[in-house]
């Protein structure tokens, strides 16, 4: 028999908020311990109380279509009609964004450092290759809301025709097997990758391999990242010169590499990688006939073979899904934050990113029970159950809960609702958007045949001369 839950009438409606599709991944003790560490909370009991403004800053990143009046009758869409008077949204949309600005940055910044991590198993299909967890460096570029405000802070493209909205850059650092994002790096407009890279290393571990493209390419930061014991594969830009040391059997070679500052090179600073070089010899493919060269730490070419780690180099792309789950799915299509100040800007990112990893903890915990890999299972599915189920969560008395996350799970991982694995395809670089360096998209592209090799039937390993 089904019971409802009780309201105490001694405790305030505020009091009773709790979004348990947000606190059963973050807890409300952690949410006061980070409110406490930061003197953010309240002597006195408020009608938003700091408490409820961080819920409301995670929720509004899951109901992103919606003002914050409504994120709110969301948030209590079942608790609501358990009080005296159920139709009190208990503030009003100026009131919230008071709170949200009185709240300030800090407390999400440090709930998102405290939550935000690696959650993969050893189990976890595609997290971990030779005994080593998969992460990835990448940047995105965010629309921001069009305000002066924003426009000083954060700069605007001005290049040719001003830019329709202030932008600001973000470098992610992910863990590839549960597409779990646990640091990152907010920067100006322009602002250089590396150097945000160089700022995520402080999450990066002994027993990490981490994955970066060509962009984020410096010796300097090969050094760094070698210096925090993780081992490494990235790709080599085409001006990179490797200095050959010794050619392998698998025509892989070790080689150095040298900072491009001559003050640095005068020093002698170097570093021994191991370079794999290939190409593509389907013409099907984007690549076709271009030289492509890995660079990695993994010296053994027996242990480590190069065909192998080619495909490995592919997981990288998992942290650009993930940008596609925030930006497509979270987000939505071409909607910038909204957010007018600065403050209020950093706010909405760490709960868009606490929002992010609540949905991929779930799915990673329900593949984990049910031994599935989580790239079969639907992050669109997840947010919808996430949102059927708040009002139920609310209503029902707590002795019920285990049961409604259990049905949550199996209807998550229900094989209807299942991804298919993925095809071999390939999505040319080409965009519709007449201000870009790649090629204008047309017709053409629409229709492009199937393809006949793998991947891996594809490659043509090269045999450089020795030196």
């Amino acid at each position: 028999m089904v019971s409802i839950r009780q309201i105490e009438k001694k405790e305030q409606f505020c009091q009773a908020i709790d979004v348990e599709v947000i606190t059963n991944s973050i807890g409300l003790d952690i949410i006061d311990e980070v409110l406490e560490t930061c003197g953010a909370r309240e002597r006195r009991i408020r009608k938003l109380p700091a408490r409820v403004v961080i819920l409301l800053c995670i929720m509004m990143n899951i109901f992103t279509d919606m003002g914050l009046t409504h994120v709110m009758l969301q948030m209590v869409s079942g608790l609501r009609w358990l009080s005296q008077n159920p139709i009190d949204v208990i503030a009003g949309r100026n009131s919230m964004s008071e709170a949200r600005y009185r709240l300030g940055v800090k407390p999400m910044q440090l709930l998102f450092k405290r939550i935000c991590r690696p959650i993969a198993t050893r189990q976890t299909p595609g997290a971990f290759a030779y005994g080593l967890r998969l992460v990835a460096f990448d940047g995105r570029r965010q629309d921001l809301a069009d305000s002066a405000d924003n426009e000083r802070h954060f700069g605007r493209p001005t290049g040719g025709a001003r830019g329709p909205w202030p932008q600001m850059d973000i470098v992610h650092l992910c863990e590839c097997g549960t597409r779990v994002i646990f640091d990152v790096f907010f920067g100006a407009y322009g602002s250089s990758e590396r150097q945000a890279a160089q700022r995520l290393l402080r999450s990066i571990k002994p027993g990490m391999l981490l994955l970066w493209d060509s962009g984020f390419y410096s010796v300097e930061l090969i050094l760094q990242a070698q210096q925090r014991g993780a081992q490494l594969l990235g790709r080599l830009p085409g001006y990179v010169k490797p200095e050959i040391v010794r050619v392998l059997p698998d025509g892989s070679y070790w080689a150095y590499l040298y900072p491009g500052d001559y003050q640095a090179r005068k020093t002698g600073k170097r570093v021994l990688v191991r370079v794999i070089e290939y190409t593509i010899d389907d013409p099907q493919r984007t690549g076709h006939g271009q030289l492509h060269r890995l660079f990695t730490t993994l010296f053994d070419p027996i242990k480590y073979p190069s065909l192998e780690l080619i495909g490995l180099y592919h997981e990288r792309w998992e942290i650009e899904i993930a940008f596609d789950e925030i930006a497509t799915h979270q987000l939505l299509v071409n909607r910038p934050l909204r957010s007018r100040k600065p403050v209020g800007v950093m706010q909405e990112l760490y709960g868009l990113l606490l929002a992010h990893f609540i949905i991929r903890s779930l799915i990673g915990y329900t593949a984990h029970a049910q031994q599935l890999d989580p790239d079969c299972l639907s992050f669109v599915h997840a947010v919808r159950l996430l949102k059927m189920v708040l009002p139920t969560l609310q209503l029902l008395d707590p002795q019920h809960h285990p049961a409604i996350w259990q049905q949550l799970a199996n209807d998550l991982a229900h094989p209807r609702h299942r991804l298919p694995p993925r095809a071999n395809r390939i999505n040319p670089r080409v965009v519709k958007r007449r201000t870009s360096r790649f090629a204008r998209k047309n017709l053409s592209h629409y229709a492009l045949p199937k393809l006949t090799l793998t991947f891996s039937q594809s490659v043509l390993l090269l045999h450089p001369s020795p030196p």
